[in-house]
């Protein structure tokens, strides 16, 4: 066999819907399994998907038992010769198994890859590259030096902007949303680390395949992931769980580094705790303020599923535009700096590779519409805030 796919899930079971209609369509023609952990869910995601996607192998936790646990459960029963950690929050293009699989086949000494990750407006996330977080790289990207020289080799190596985002580059860490491993490496370095309850794990993991003697890499195809709306990277939880992970990795990789570091991590989870706890109450109180507007949106599809769409926009009070697509076409790109709030694609029109290509784009300053979709199987449009039914 030649790939296996591990999704961990907890209480996302639409966004899983859609990464398995997605995963569904980008395993044609490839040899492979699903595996989907679900950590102890209680909004019935088994139940609901079992039945739509009975070829999907199930475990079912009776607790939540974590990132790296639930993973491992799933690998120790993975066949593959390769293995790909997937996020439940996320979809991929019709194409991305495929151009993985033949890039790992044709390089024996690439332990891992990771992909080009797009941000829910389609702007292309940082996170999809990245440096090992040595004690200079952390201190960097914690003082702000990376963000203020991001295209500098020396301060931003942590997201390595210096890279093409076009181009196949060797990376060292790759990203847990979407992490392709050979099974090789894996048996070798051993499997996710279970001290890192969520976050860190993917460093980790990076890491002690790079020290085994492979190489990480950075391929160009794109994946869209909705970041994980239910932990909000504001949030203090975030930064207290992403700053503990990251004295773990320290303590175990650059143990005589772990105490100065301990007390910096301490100081920093407690100046940008309390930064986002403020920015978080601004915010609240700006949205009370602010007088909410009618979301707009422009709807692209055809057919029954048009009526659907459309039916859903006026129930929720969106102000609406319809493109009448024929044979698959797509509007223009300058659609994408309009004022719309949303662009919803209807996806039995159209392959998630389109999506994916007609919403990336390189222009910071510019209005960006969010990414939304259609799923006929929920009768939903699918949002980074969710479901809308």
């Amino acid at each position: 066999m030649k790939l296996s796919i591990v999704i961990v899930n907890y209480n996302v079971r639409f966004y899983l819907e859609q990464c398995l209609l997605s995963v569904e369509k980008a395993l044609t023609g490839v040899g492979g399994e699903v595996f989907v952990v679900d950590n102890n869910s209680t909004d019935d995601s088994v139940s609901y998907l079992r039945g739509k996607f009975p070829w999907v192998r199930y475990i079912e936790n009776k607790e939540n038992v974590g990132f790296s646990r639930a993973n491992n459960q799933a690998i120790r029963e993975a066949r593959g010769e390769y293995v790909l950690l997937l996020n439940p929050d996320t979809f991929i293009g019709e194409r991305t198994l495929r151009e993985c699989i033949d890039f790992m086949d044709k390089t024996p000494k690439a332990g891992m890859c990771g992909v080009g990750m797009l941000r829910v407006d389609g702007s292309f996330a940082p996170e999809s590259r990245r440096g090992v977080p040595t004690p200079f790289v952390a201190f960097c990207k914690m003082t702000g030096l990376g963000s203020l020289f991001p295209k500098s080799r020396v301060f931003g190596r942590y997201y390595m902007q210096y890279l093409n985002k076009q181009s196949i580059n060797p990376i060292e860490i790759v990203s847990g949303a979407f992490m392709f491993i050979r099974k090789e490496a894996l048996d070798k370095v051993g499997l996710l680390d279970e001290t890192f309850f969520m976050y860190g794990e993917d460093i980790d993991l990076s890491y002690r395949v790079l020290k085994a003697g492979y190489q990480n890499y950075y391929i160009p195809t794109q994946i869209l992931h909705y970041k994980g709306e239910s932990t909000k990277k504001e949030s203090f939880k975030y930064v207290n769980a992403f700053y503990k992970a990251m004295v773990i990795f320290f303590k175990k990789h650059f143990a005589h580094y772990s105490i100065i570091y301990s007390a910096f991590i301490t100081l920093t989870v407690a100046l940008k705790g309390g930064m986002a706890y403020v920015m978080q109450n601004l915010y609240a109180w700006g949205r009370k303020r602010k007088k909410k507007k009618r979301k707009k949106i422009l709807i692209v599809g055809d057919g029954n599923n048009l009526a659907d769409m459309k039916e859903i926009a006026e129930r929720h009070r969106f102000k609406y535009d319809v493109f009448h697509s024929k044979l698959g076409d797509i509007p223009s790109t300058d659609v994408l700096y309009r004022d719309y709030d949303y662009i919803v694609f209807d996806t039995s029109r159209y392959s998630f590779s389109a999506i994916l290509e007609f919403f990336r784009h390189d222009e910071p300053d510019r209005h960006r519409p969010i990414i939304a979709t259609y799923i006929p199987s929920n009768k939903s449009i699918m949002t980074h805030l969710g479901a809308i039914h």
